[in-house]
């Protein structure tokens, strides 16, 4: 027997906490998808089109609105610092920043696909996961490591195909005024010399979804 969606939400919530992170319920209009947030990928992004949950392979904002449309629940899920680096500044990050984060994006990416997979299974079919910043769990993607022509069919050559999930903000998603509806007053973080991704505290909060249905 399915469990009534109060009970999968209370059992999601639960194994978001073992995670360490916190899962709020949302309604599907709670979320926010606004076009910008594609530009900011591809205008600003080093990771644009080098990683498969990213832009231009991720849904665009039209695709995800008319998704999100078919879902009434979900959960907001929550990450609050990052695992192995309690506190740093813009000095302490290496030039190539993105591994320094490894763990961090395995947290909430490993995670929201637990919890994909833990509600597809006790019976809600429907239920889809979107992670956060791009992703990385292979060394180098395909996608960065092949040349020429950006093409969605290079999605074939996923080594991990069944883990891989679009982040919120590769899918158009905004992620401050979506966490906004859910009580969480997200902030920027400054970066030293406003250089990309020297941020001057490690006071990071993350946010990640699971639709469900």
């Amino acid at each position: 027997m399915v469990p009534t969606i109060k009970t999968e939400i209370s059992k999601l919530k639960s194994l978001a906490w073992e995670k360490g992170a916190v899962a709020k319920q949302i309604t599907a209009t709670d979320i926010v998808v606004s076009q910008w947030v594609r530009f900011k990928c591809r205008y600003g992004c080093k990771g644009y089109a080098k990683h498969l949950g990213c832009p231009p392979y991720a849904p665009s904002p039209d695709e995800t609105r008319r998704m999100v449309k078919e879902y009434h629940t979900g959960i907001l899920v929550r990450f609050d610092g990052i695992p192995g680096h309690a506190k740093f500044t813009g000095d302490d990050l290496p030039e190539d920043f993105h591994h320094f984060y490894k763990d961090l994006i395995l947290w909430v990416n490993t995670t929201i696909h637990m919890l994909e997979k833990t509600a597809f299974y006790d019976g809600f079919y429907k239920a889809f996961a979107f992670g956060g910043y791009p992703c990385i769990y292979c060394e180098e993607c395909v996608a960065e490591a092949c040349e020429g022509i950006v093409d969605e069919s290079i999605r074939r050559k996923c080594r991990h195909m069944d883990m891989v999930r679009p982040s919120m903000e590769a899918a158009g998603m905004d992620v401050f005024a979506t966490a906004k509806n859910a009580g969480w007053d997200l902030q920027t973080i400054p970066c030293k010399n406003r250089e990309y991704g020297k941020i001057m505290h490690s006071d990071i909060v993350s946010v990640a979804l699971v639709l469900i249905d």
